[in-house]
């Protein structure tokens, strides 16, 4: 029985990649497993035969009992061989003590009560081991998407190869219908491609040539064309893999010292079950020293600590898989346990608490300058410039009709700007201590805009020498953000900050809006990391949201470090303990609720094991349950217990639907809401 405790947490599956020969032997004992069914159904079946003889008078005692002593024989070999391996270990544990139940009964010509509860284990063994598996293949499916196959494009032709064939840099097509093989950037086609498997939003996703798509994803209507960049182990969806095993292979603190407990344990139920026997023999009642060897085996059984062990492994495994069904994927049990404490979150700005992703909000115009002239100078002037804040004023640009000349005399002036000869003049184009250098008769007009801009970041423009004003554009912030910190308020965490390289006049806007307690703004990465241990130094549980990339060194000096988004490089940040597969903040509070429910549960399991084992002890110290088929019920007894845990942990694999359930109903009141405006707009076109 305590391989299925390990069977629950650590499954074949769940290792590091295997070598050919490991392979086989996995498979041999996937099959193996097939085997032992059929074994134990033999070995069941002679018990039976024992049972109905004895019962119908169709043979004399010697004889009807030979069914019976050898389908125990059989039954009994799986659980003496663990029993050694426990002795052998030095971890004496649920096998050993069935093993010794089992021998007792043997010893005392007990056939039937010794086959009949090696088979009962045996068959909640196997219960155990399936369960554990189904649950393990339920989170390997999320994964488990990568086509064996791809297909190459190279000089206009197309081949299809084995995948561990594809290299970085190669052109793969993916056909509407087909899963995505690697990770990649779109260089030609239009589709939609569904992520469900990696961020758990049911809501497909819009490409084109540029943007990034990940293996294991689904191409719904279009075929592309897209560059590789990672393949293999490398994907994405290969970083999850390995987080999920890393995850399975670790122990809680509370997990190792449940083990400990069920070594102490068991020591002192052999003590009891020994003296008990001992006790009965003595006394002068035949039919109470009769009772001696049964009581000893009932003793045994019922409180071997199989239900223990399995209390905090089968709750892990159904918290992981609820976690990925929400694109929530944790490193190692520990950081799920170190959720449930956290009372300091501190998130950084950019592409936490907002998208990343900037759009002009204002446009301030010096003295007697119209609005549009400004945004098409400032437009000519970032025409060739890859910086987001030029990306942003040239959409803007776009959706006003404006069209840039082409021009193809242009300057970047690294960290300052951009300057370009245009059809309207000499535009600069960046930031004002770069145009006041240029002119210094300028200052006066740029202190007097920048005062329209505060909060925001500022594009300032010139042309030919004249100052024409500033752009001002934001970094909007993410639309759930200010509940999110509401309800991490409701969930007991005392502070929330966040911490920025931004200027504070920018971090102050952001900040106020969210209703974070505290700011900290133009900070460098190490400036973070200092924060971040002064705050654990003082005691408190912290918890850092990030991008996984600058912010490595505080995601790792915080108690649990938690990285934003799908990029490949956030997914693989060592620094992080977990990693959010999507940009919703939401996944955070769902995070602590669901590590104070998995705390929940594995105490209620503790809790469910002792105490079925001390009501089973005190039944079968006190002979309640009758002679001859007691150690039979005691074996009910245990394997029920088992049945219990198992199924209050799987609750676990529940929780989150109602996560799942408000956000396609959100999902669809926006489409509705979507599809009313349309409708009102084409009403409101002239016939």
């Amino acid at each position: 029985m305590a391989d299925a405790a390990a069977a629950a947490q650590t499954t074949p599956e769940a290792k590091t990649p295997m070598t050919g020969a490991e392979a086989l032997e996995a498979g041999a004992s996937e099959a193996g497993s097939e085997q032992r069914v059929v074994f134990y159904l033999i070995g069941g079946v002679l018990v039976l035969i024992t049972l109905i003889s004895d019962a119908f008078a169709l043979h004399s005692s010697k004889i009807a009992n030979v069914p019976a002593l050898v389908g125990a024989i059989i039954l009994a070999v799986p659980l003496f061989r663990n029993a050694l391996g426990e002795i052998r270990r030095r971890h004496i544990s649920s096998n050993t003590l069935a093993s010794l139940a089992i021998l007792a009964a043997l010893v005392s010509e007990m056939y039937v009560v010794a086959g009949t509860l090696a088979f009962i284990l045996l068959v909640a063994d196997q219960f155990v081991r399936r369960t554990a598996w189904g649950a393990q293949r339920a989170i390997e499916q999320l994964i488990g998407l990568t086509p064996d196959t791809a297909r190459i494009v190279e000089d206009g032709a197309e081949r299809e190869v084995m995948l561990e064939q594809v290299k970085v840099g190669q052109t793969v097509r993916v056909r509407p219908g087909e899963n995505l093989p690697v990770d990649g950037v779109v260089t030609e086609g239009r589709s939609t491609i569904n992520q469900a498997s990696l961020t758990g939003e049911a809501v497909p996703v819009e490409v084109a040539q540029g943007d990034h798509v990940y293996a294991g994803t689904s191409n719904l209507t279009g075929g592309i064309d897209l560059r590789v960049t990672e393949v293999g182990a490398e994907t994405t969806i290969g970083k999850v893999t390995q987080l999920i095993r890393e995850a399975e292979d670790s122990k809680t603190p509370r997990q190792l010292i449940i083990e400990q407990v069920s070594r102490f344990f068991v020591p002192v139920v052999i003590a009891i079950a020994f003296i008990t026997a001992w006790a009965m023999s003595q006394s002068e009642n035949p039919d109470t020293q009769k009772a001696a060897i049964s009581t000893f085996v009932q003793i045994l059984v019922v409180t071997c600590p199989t239900a223990l062990i399995l209390a905090s492994p089968t709750a892990m495994v159904a918290a992981f898989a609820s976690a990925a069904r929400l694109g929530i994927l944790i490193k190692r049990t520990t950081f799920l346990e170190a959720a449930a404490s956290i009372d300091t979150v501190v998130m950084d700005k950019t592409g936490t608490m907002t998208t990343g992703v900037f759009e002009v909000s204002r446009l301030a115009p010096a003295e007697g300058v119209e609005g549009a002239d400004l945004l098409r100078a400032a437009a000519n002037g970032d025409q060739h410039s890859n910086h987001p804040l030029a990306l942003a004023i040239l959409k803007t640009a776009r959706s006003a009709k404006i069209e840039v000349d082409g021009t193809k005399e242009y300057e970047e002036v690294h960290g300052r700007g951009m300057r370009a000869k245009t059809s309207l003049g000499e535009i600069c184009v960046g930031r004002h201590t770069w145009l006041t250098d240029l002119n210094p008769e300028i200052t006066p007009q740029i202190e007097a805009v920048e005062a329209k801009i505060e909060g925001m970041s500022g594009v300032h423009v010139m042309q030919d020498g004249r100052y024409l004003g500033a752009v001002g554009l934001a970094d909007t912030v993410r639309k759930n953000t200010k509940g999110v910190i509401e309800r991490l308020r409701e969930l007991g965490v005392r502070r929330i900050a966040m911490f920025t390289g931004d200027r504070v006049s920018v971090a102050k806007r952001v900040g106020v809006q969210v209703g974070v307690d505290a700011i900290e703004a133009e900070c460098l990465p190490e400036e973070k990391h200092q924060q971040i241990e002064r705050l654990t130094a003082s005691g408190a549980k912290t918890l850092m949201v990030g991008d996984g990339i600058n912010d490595g060194p505080s995601l790792a000096a915080a108690d649990l470090g938690v990285a934003m988004g799908l990029s490949g490089s956030d997914i693989a940040a060592n620094s992080a303990g977990v990693a959010l597969m999507n940009d919703d903040l939401s996944r955070v509070p769902f995070l602590i609720e669901l590590s104070r429910k998995t705390r929940a549960i594995v105490t209620q399991n503790i809790a469910i094991a002792i105490v079925m084992a001390l009501i089973g002890l005190g039944l079968a110290a006190t002979q309640t349950l009758d002679e001859s088929f007691g150690p039979f019920l005691a074996g009910l007894y245990q394997f029920a217990t088992g049945v219990i845990v198992i199924a209050n942990s799987f609750r676990l694999f529940r929780f989150g639907e109602h996560v799942l359930e408000a956000e396609a109903e959100e999902e669809h009141v926006g489409m509705v809401r979507r599809g009313e405006g349309s409708i009102r707009g084409l009403a409101a076109q002239p016939a």
